[in-house]
């Protein structure tokens, strides 16, 4: 789902696409050269959600039309599928980092992840399985409709992806400009997690070392 939640959401800048019935916004955009769904005033691209910013690609980026033809709601729900991935993949790959050489929790025996994984005790998985089902629970009813089904339903009305109240810090902008700015800060890094935390797992599947000892 990571893979298919930045395929769909991961763009630059606005691309100019001219149809016979509507004039289309941002007249000086460059053009990526990935296909995407086409944008109208009424209808921008991904319903102008942050994320159009991506350095390389140059234009909206959705070349298997994800995006098309979905609805608000639907296109909400990618994104807030793509931000658990982000945040996910931010904790992997600082986890894959740092565990080399600072790991007061465990033992510090060594191996990759795939082989330490069974030697988590029990009492670990359990702990683990308990905070995880926690956060999903409260994810879940922050911005889930209980009307509908988690795996197959759809968002609330309103609630922006991602906004779970969170913020002990009280780090979260009110100015809308500078608010934009975090969110693509925190999607750029998360998607560049991503990419990252499968590095490493496939780095490790194909030589059998961790990172720090390749």
């Amino acid at each position: 789902m990571s893979a298919i939640s930045l395929a769909t959401l991961a763009s630059t800048s606005m691309v100019v696409l001219h149809t016979p019935q509507t004039r289309l916004r941002v007249p000086h955009a460059p053009r990526c050269f990935f296909p995407a769904p086409p944008e109208t005033e009424e209808k921008p691209f991904c319903y102008g959600l942050s994320g159009n910013n991506f350095p390389v690609l140059g234009g909206n980026f959705d070349p298997f039309y994800f995006t098309y033809e979905k609805s608000e709601l639907e296109v909400m729900r990618l994104r807030e599928a793509e931000l658990v991935h982000c945040r996910v993949g931010m904790l992997a790959s600082l986890g894959f980092m740092v565990q080399e050489n600072y790991h007061p929790l465990f033992s510090g025996a060594g191996g990759t992840g795939l082989q330490q994984i069974s030697e988590i005790p029990i009492a670990a998985w359990l702990l683990m399985t308990l905070g995880i089902g926690f956060c999903e629970v409260k994810r879940l009813q922050a911005g889930w409709n209980p009307e509908k089904p988690s795996f197959t339903g759809e968002l609330r009305e309103g609630y922006k992806p991602g906004d779970l109240g969170f913020d002990p810090l009280g780090l979260k902008p009110t100015d809308p400009v500078k608010l934009k700015e975090f969110e693509e800060i925190e999607l750029n890094n998360g998607r560049l997690a991503m990419l990252a935390a499968i590095g490493f797992i496939s780095q490790e599947a194909t030589t059998g070392q961790t990172w720090g000892s390749a």
